[in-house]
């Protein structure tokens, strides 16, 4: 990373592919203004899933990878702890920056704050009041936890007034998956995957899954791929495939209907995919973000959302897994019954910067 004379060190920790799709841009923004020291946890570690990121997303290489894998919640959890604690001992950090929700996230934060070294939180607020979820478990506490609140949309102030947060750590930037969309929107205006797939523009459907309560779950995860089959005599479905999800399919015997499935697909091929689609059917709560600005309407697998913007302003719908929802939803857009698009305020590209700003004014 790029050294400063006065020595002031923003260390970033990221370990997930949303957490790439998020640091890039804040990188790039906070770039020979302070010493910045980039930690993968290594949460995820499958080429598809991590290298591929790194190399378009430009991001630089970590200057330390944990190399954590795998594994249980409470054994990733304690795995971060143990590990990042020492490089906190060592490179002695002003300042901590976390992005979402995943353990790494909240590991980093509980690691940083027991050591006394602020932490800042990009995406803070972002509730789904769904605790089932390991992931607003996971934010609840960082949230608690940091010093500094960035948050992406107006609802996510109000959550953190409502836990008590105090209204001076809170600062509204917008979403730096936005910035990432926009910066790389030239390669993925160029971008030939809907060729290699054999696919036409508009004449089918993306899918995802990934979540532990989607994924895990043999009855679940067999009911919404049901659904997928359904929907893909109406319209292709195209399924890049998560490795978690891949290993249940085989474990679970499924899998074998009219669904496209494909490997893991990287930033830009997946993005120019969901651009060129009709419909998104997903768990995933950054696709959300980015069906919105993309105009494009979402399906979203699970009951509850920590984006309601996202419904609010009419890109997204909450189906939950019940494959007759699910189906109806599906077939209504397929119908021509979608609705206005609006983008929210501030997902104008420039997050990265506010946050820049606001890092700067407290470490510089």
């Amino acid at each position: 990373m790029k050294k400063r004379a006065d020595g002031k060190k923003v260390m970033l920790v990221a370990g997930a592919r949303p957490n790439f799709v998020k640091i890039a841009p804040i990188m790039r923004a906070m770039d020979g203004r302070f010493e910045q020291f980039l930690v993968h946890t290594g949460q995820h570690f499958h080429v598809r899933m991590s290298k591929v990121f790194f190399d378009e997303l430009d991001i630089p290489e970590p200057d330390i990878n944990l190399e954590v894998g795998s594994g249980r919640h409470g054994e990733q959890t304690a795995a971060v702890m143990e590990r990042i604690e020492k490089v906190f001992i060592e490179q002695k950090p002003e300042l901590v920056l976390v992005v979402g929700d995943v353990n790494s996230t909240m590991a980093a934060t509980l690691a940083s704050s027991k050591l006394r070294i602020p932490v800042a939180h990009v995406e803070a607020g972002l509730c789904s009041f769904d605790r089932e979820m390991p992931e607003e478990i996971n934010r609840v506490v960082t949230d608690v936890l940091s010093d500094v609140l960035f948050t992406t949309e107006e609802i996510a102030g109000l959550n953190l007034a409502a836990e008590g947060i105090d209204k001076k750590k809170v600062h509204l930037v917008g979403d730096v998956m936005v910035d990432t969309l926009f910066d790389r929107m030239g390669a993925i205006d160029a971008c030939d995957v809907v060729e290699r797939l054999g696919l036409e523009p508009n004449e089918y459907a993306v899918a995802t899954i990934h979540r532990q309560s989607n994924a895990d779950d043999p009855k679940v995860l067999g009911t919404v791929l049901s659904a997928f089959d359904e929907i893909a005599d109406r319209i292709r479905v195209v399924f890049p495939c998560h490795p978690r999800t891949a290993k249940r399919m085989r474990e679970f015997g499924l899998g074998n209907g009219v669904v496209t499935i494909v490997e893991p697909l990287g930033y830009v091929d997946f993005m120019k995919l969901v651009k060129s689609s009709r419909l998104v059917m997903t768990d995933s709560g950054g696709l959300q973000v980015e069906t919105t600005v993309l105009e494009k309407p979402c399906i979203t697998l699970r009951g509850t959302t920590e984006r309601p913007v996202t419904i609010e302003k009419g890109s997204n719908v909450l189906a939950g897994t019940n494959p007759d929802i699910i189906i109806r939803q599906a077939f209504a857009v397929l119908e021509g019954a979608t609705k206005n698009i609006e983008v929210p305020k501030l997902w104008d590209g420039h997050a990265a910067e506010r946050i820049a700003n606001i890092i700067g004014e407290i470490v510089e």
